[in-house]
């Protein structure tokens, strides 16, 4: 079981939509989200479907790219709270050129929950099939981002979700953590199928819960066809599952996804078939430690 959770929470699991991303545009599926009111609608829908959290990547309306801008994000926040006051809002901080871009919207809003990434990394685009490199870059996430976020966002009653890519990134908390900046419970997501990061193996899984220290959370998700084992395995394991757009377009059968709200209900059906139901606001709140 997630080990921040007591015996009457056991059967709850926590469900996430990721909505949109930075790489997922409406090319390649027309539900992804730009505008505030699309991110509001998207977020009504998975709500309805059982998810409790959204994850927030806001876009420029005209280019579709990912933004920190703080105005842009504010007003996906407050369109998400005005439509859907009960869910839970997780902000990315992993947007803008710079640490202070980064961290400007987390700051501002102050939403419930934050990201925050644990390693410096490849962090690529490669086709699974060919292996030609369709887009390269390297995700900067130093020791002192790690810290200096961390300390901001625990200072400013923001829980971080600490974004684990491979067992290093996990080491790499647990010694920032001898400072005594991250209060318990500990909220992690172990994200599968990033070139760059690692892919899906259910003895790694394993390997990861078994290496989180007491008092923690854990949620999965999975880059296209891996986001279903991963989140399967979460949900057995005792963990919490996050699907969406951002991660993955189709589903399990291979089908675009109308929104996330669809692949929501995937999670929900597999959660039912191990036994568990998607966590109310309140019980998801004192799980993941929220205000």
């Amino acid at each position: 079981m997630a080990q921040g959770m007591d015996d009457m929470d056991n059967n709850r699991v926590i469900i996430t939509a990721a909505l949109a991303g930075s790489a997922t545009f409406k090319n390649q599926n027309p539900a992804v989200p730009y505008t505030p009111a699309e991110f509001a609608d998207e977020a009504a829908k998975c709500f309805k479907a059982g998810a409790r959290m959204v994850h927030i990547h806001a876009r420029d309306e005209a280019t579709g790219f990912a933004t920190a801008d703080v105005g842009k994000v504010r007003a996906v926040c407050d369109a998400i709270r005005q439509k859907t006051p009960e869910m839970i809002i997780q902000v990315t901080s992993s947007v803008g050129a710079t640490a202070e871009e980064r961290m400007a919207p987390i700051i501002a809003i102050k939403p419930e929950l934050a990201s925050l990434n644990t390693n410096t990394m490849n962090f690529s685009f490669v086709n699974r099939k060919t292996g030609q490199i369709v887009f390269d870059m390297v995700f900067t996430n130093t020791f002192t981002m790690l810290q200096d976020f961390g300390k901001a966002m625990e200072e400013m009653g923001v829980r971080p979700e600490m974004e684990i890519y491979d067992l290093g990134g996990l080491d790499n908390w647990v010694l920032i953590q001898q400072q005594g900046i991250f209060r318990e419970p500990y909220n992690f997501n172990f994200v599968w199928g990033v070139a760059g990061g690692m892919k899906f193996r259910p003895e790694a899984f394993a390997a990861l819960v078994h290496s989180l220290p007491a008092g923690s959370n854990f949620t999965s998700c999975g880059v296209g066809t891996e986001e279903f084992p991963a989140i399967m395995q979460s949900c057995l394991m005792g963990g919490h599952m996050r699907v969406g757009l951002e991660d993955n377009i189709r589903l399990p059968g291979g089908g675009m996804a109308k929104g996330s709200y669809e692949l929501v209900e995937c999670a929900v059906r597999i959660a039912e078939q191990l036994g568990r139901e998607p966590a109310s606001p309140t019980e998801a709140r004192k799980i993941l430690g929220t205000r």
